[in-house]
Order: C-alpha cells, then sequence, then structure tokens
C-alpha cells in the first residue's frame, strides 16, 4: 500500500469512528436505557432511536452501493426515517444498536478491501464513504445533543462533555 492511500485509509477510519473529531460512533448509544431512546425532547423533530434508524438505512444503503448493488433513492427525505419513535423493548433497542455497529464495521471493512478511486458512475468508493462518514457524524452530534435533553450524557465508557 503506497503512502497516499495510507493517508487516504487513515483518513477514512478516523471519519466513520468520529476519531479525533467528536465521540466514538460506536458508542454514542453505549449505555442508554432504551426507555430513553424513544421520547423527544420539547422542540426536537426526531427521537434517538429515530435517528439511529436512520443512521442504519443509509450505512446499508452505501454498503449495498459498495456492493455492486443499485439501491433505490427515496422519492422523500421521510423514505429514509424506518421504523416508529420509540423501541418497544429492550430486546429491539439492542439489536438496532447491533446493526449500526456492525453496519460501521462493514463500512470500515469495505474501505480496506476496495479500490477507493475506482470510478462507479458519477462517484468513486472514497467519495461514498466520505459521504456516509460526514452523514453519520451530523447525526452522532444530534445524538450527544439528546442525550444530554434527556440527562444521558456521557456514556459509560466517557465521551467528550465540553
Amino acid at each position: 500500500m503506497n503512502s497516499e492511500r495510507k493517508t487516504v485509509a487513515k483518513a477514512l477510519r478516523c471519519a466513520l469512528s468520529g476519531e479525533g473529531a467528536h465521540a466514538p460512533a460506536e458508542t454514542a448509544f453505549e449505555g442508554l436505557e432504551w426507555q430513553l431512546a424513544g421520547g423527544r425532547p420539547q422542540e426536537t423533530q426526531h427521537s434517538i432511536f429515530q435517528v439511529l434508524n436512520h443512521l442504519i438505512y443509509w450505512n446499508e444503503w452505501v454498503l449495498d452501493w459498495l456492493d455492486g448493488k443499485k439501491p433505490a433513492i427515496p422519492r422523500h427525505a421521510s423514505g429514509s426515517w424506518p421504523g416508529g419513535a420509540a423501541p418497544g423493548d429492550r430486546q429491539e433497542w439492542d439489536q438496532a444498536v447491533e446493526r449500526f455497529s456492525k453496519g460501521l464495521q462493514e463500512l470500515h471493512r469495505r474501505e480496506q478491501d476496495r479500490d477507493l478511486f475506482e470510478k462507479r458512475g458519477k462517484k468513486t468508493p472514497l467519495e461514498m464513504l466520505q459521504t456516509i462518514a460526514s452523514h453519520n457524524s451530523y447525526h452522532i452530534g444530534q445524538v450527544v445533543l439528546l442525550r444530554r435533553l434527556v440527562g444521558s450524557w456521557p456514556p459509560p465508557s466517557g465521551g467528550l462533555t465540553w
């Protein structure tokens, strides 16, 4: 692997994980009681559970794209916000958190085993991975704010609190 590829790979890993920029994406949901995940603090548009499902939707969409599939883009933004406002129980919450975590792991795996510069249609895998990293970063910030509003930040493993 040449030095440019190593630099790009490291930047993508950091972007996908949040390393050096914000709370680690994989720990954003850690330790959150499932009952709190469905609440919508006053004046907020989405619950933490809704944001989580939105993140899962787009992570899986990008994974399909990276795997050579042609996933449909939702006709309206609401199409990428699946599920209800709240998990029905702890199991549903835990499964969603696990699905998000597995999606991040798969994105990291794809970053390592793809030619990041090979054009596919209008985008390269590098561009698509950077896009999903930015998307995830934006919404992880929302999760942190929502967790603060419901009094459940930082997670047990710690997190940026300033």
